[in-house]
């Protein structure tokens, strides 16, 4: 079972351009507890776990197919412990940003509204803008639960995101609904900053004399898309380790049941 709200925008896979198989950075932020872990490995195999060490960041690639479009997605599972800390090694890396709490930890979700702070700051003036999908977690936990509804809607409506509830340890495919979602929201926004890209006139060129009469043609084309981040896969420690290790399909550092 799996809740929703935000705002709901249309979306044709049929009407949309087959360009080949994309890339999408997802991010997954929270604090230590809220089941960030849980999460992304139940998206990756389907199971839950219900061991992991908290201190151990992750960098994974799976094969996607949203929309029946191929995609490359890349999750990075953070090892923040009580809220912002170092977030510049995805800032500028992550396509998208899934926010989580624990909906029987308060404190959890209080945490959130720093990270979307964070996330609002950066994010500002930049066109497109970066999607953020905010995700209570532990569904199955009701009766324990400490964040209603209401106040996740209204902190969604406030910055602007979507938002949804799963439990990790339930159903597979409501998981696997916000992070494809996830990579809709990141297609649209890219799409968008495309067709809203502005042009410029070319000074390679001099303009000619033009007889009158005849209509002036400006040189025009697009500007350059700005420089893609480089995803460095690595399995590093709070200290942030160097060590380099190769893209993951076996998960290591967790107990899987």
């Amino acid at each position: 079972m799996s809740l929703m709200f935000g705002r709901s925008r249309g979306f044709s896979a049929a009407s949309a351009p087959d360009r080949g198989r994309t890339e999408c950075n997802i991010a997954v932020l929270g604090m230590t507890g809220s089941g960030k872990s849980a999460l992304t490995v139940k998206f990756l195999t389907r199971r839950f776990i219900s061991e992991y060490d908290p201190n151990l960041e992750d960098t994974y690639a799976s094969e996607e197919v949203v929309d029946q479009q191929p995609v490359l997605l890349k999750i990075m599972d953070t090892a923040d412990q009580d809220g912002p800390a170092n977030c510049e090694r995805y800032l500028t890396w992550a396509s998208a940003f899934l926010v989580v709490y624990s909906i029987d930890n308060l404190r959890s979700f209080e945490t959130c509204q720093q990270y979307l702070d964070v996330l609002s700051l950066q994010s500002k003036g930049l066109h497109p803008e970066t999607p953020i999908i905010l995700l209570g977690n532990k569904l199955d936990m009701e009766r324990h639960r400490q964040v209603s509804k209401s106040d996740a809607v209204s902190l969604a409506s406030k910055y602007g995101c979507l938002f949804f509830e799963v439990s990790a340890c339930a159903d597979y495919p409501p998981v696997q609904h916000v992070f494809h979602e996830a990579v809709r929201e990141a297609r649209r926004e890219s799409e968008a900053g495309l067709a809203s890209r502005p042009l410029f006139i070319s000074e390679d060129k001099q303009v000619a004399a033009v007889t009158p009469g005849l209509p002036l043609t400006a040189c025009l084309r697009e500007l350059p898309a700005p420089a893609t981040a480089k995803l460095v896969t690595v399995k590093s420690s709070r200290a942030q380790s160097k060590r380099r290790a190769p893209t993951l399909t076996l998960l290591k550092g967790f107990k899987i049941f």
